[in-house]
């Protein structure tokens, strides 16, 4: 004869009355943070980490041969492409000046136009957009190997910050390159438009040269440095962050590395109109 199992009767404790069980059917789960909120996180957390760096630099001990590594390597593949590319650029800028200033009977003014558009916004851009493209690259992918490795909680569990002896010689690192190729893919452009206006536009060297003394000014070229300065210093954040915070193993290196090129180039449009905006607002043009 088989026995026969009570059955408890659900009482004020049970599952639908006032007891524990209900309280714990009343719990409901907080709320998850809303997914809009997450890129103003992010930006907080990159505006914190370029503060956090800018405090760094001048602590010591500095990573002098960690530096002239980062710097040699970043120059080492992006001074070749930026004399390449600013051929290019300074020769379609000069062309497309000298049509329209033949059009509008102007042609005296070809030479300071195109040197004032490649020394103050192409130069800078192709500056930037190289060292995002293939140093800022490099920098996110080792310190996400890095961190994915787990090196860089070793080197805080040593007591060594990764921000003091990794991130800010490479920052410093793309800046300083940025702000010297900025002056070789300044003066290349400029030669390169100067030979198609004259060779292909039949423009005299003269005009040329005189219409850029006469337009040209300065702080034109202080303009193009600090931009380069800017540029240079947001494409390492930009990379270091990302290279910090990878998601997902391996494969998370390699989103993080896409992330960042792309993050960079927005950021650097959009300072740029900024700067560019401020620049004419502030310093008058010459002859004014």
């Amino acid at each position: 004869m088989s026995a026969q199992v009570p059955v408890r009767p659900s009482g004020p404790s049970g599952p639908s009355g006032n007891g524990a069980g209900g309280k714990a059917a009343e719990y409901r789960q907080p709320r998850p943070p809303l997914r809009v909120l997450a890129p103003l996180r992010e930006t907080g957390k990159l505006f914190a980490l370029g503060a956090t760096v800018t405090r760094a630099v001048f602590r010591r001990p500095f990573q002098v041969r960690e530096f002239i590594e980062q710097f040699w390597f970043i120059a080492s593949v992006t001074i070749l492409p930026a004399a390449l590319v600013s051929i290019p650029f300074g020769a379609v800028i000069a062309l497309q000046v000298g049509s329209l200033t033949q059009q509008l009977g102007a042609q005296s003014f070809t030479g300071g136009a195109s040197v004032l558009a490649v020394i103050q916004q192409a130069s800078p851009l192709i500056v930037a957009l190289l060292i995002a493209g293939a140093g800022g690259s490099a920098i996110c992918a080792d310190l996400g190997s890095r961190k994915i490795r787990e090196e860089l909680d070793a080197m805080e569990v040593m007591g060594v910050s990764p921000v003091q002896r990794l991130v800010v010689p490479r920052v410093l690192a793309t800046m300083f390159v940025a702000v010297l190729l900025n002056g070789l893919v300044s003066v290349v452009g400029t030669l390169g438009g100067y030979f198609f206006n004259v060779i292909l536009q039949h423009g005299t060297p003269g005009a040329y040269l005189s219409s850029f003394s006469a337009l040209a000014q300065l702080p034109d070229l202080y303009i193009s440095e600090v931009k380069a300065l800017i540029f240079g210093f947001l494409a390492g954040i930009v990379a270091a962050y990302r290279g910090l915070n990878p998601r997902g193993g391996p494969k998370g290196v390699g989103d993080a590395v896409n992330q960042s090129v792309v993050i960079t180039f927005m950021l650097l449009f959009f300072v740029n109109m900024v700067l560019t905006a401020v620049y004419l607002q502030i310093v008058p043009a010459k002859g004014s």
